[in-house]
């Protein structure tokens, strides 16, 4: 049965069980998994940012910009929007397996924004770079 999210408990549970599905797919959790030492911080980091972003508490500290920018360099600048919309589709895919209603919609909303803003500032990146 579907739920409405209502805390940082909710955001936790969609948080660690999209990162599972991340983690698992054949075609970008190398991404991750290559990137990413410590799963038990990362996975907190994620949850104070969704909780900041849903809730507006402020414990996330962090710079996403820089952190996909600096993947995707160590990556070749080899990612496209299509490893973007994967990991949009697992959001959605999770959001609605384990939730309904406004805030669902409302990171449904934030995450293809932020997938979007994300990728934009990657390819600005790696155009910066190749100005050099």
């Amino acid at each position: 049965m579907r739920k409405q999210i209502v805390n940082r408990t909710d955001i936790e549970v969609l948080v660690h069980s999209f990162y599972a599905k991340i983690r698992a797919d054949e075609e970008i959790g190398f991404y991750f998994n290559e990137m990413i030492s410590d799963w038990d911080a990362h996975l907190e980091k994620l949850t104070d940012f969704w909780e900041m972003n849903l809730f507006g508490v402020k414990k996330y500290n962090g710079n996403p910009l820089a952190v996909h920018n600096e993947v995707d360099t160590h990556f070749g600048g080899k990612i496209t929007s299509n490893e973007f919309g994967i990991w949009l589709n697992y959001w959605f895919q999770t959001i609605d397996e384990y939730f309904e209603g406004e805030n669902a919609d409302i990171l449904k909303r934030r995450a293809r924004k932020m997938s979007t803003f994300l990728y934009m500032s990657m390819f600005q990146h790696r155009q910066k770079g190749s100005e050099i």
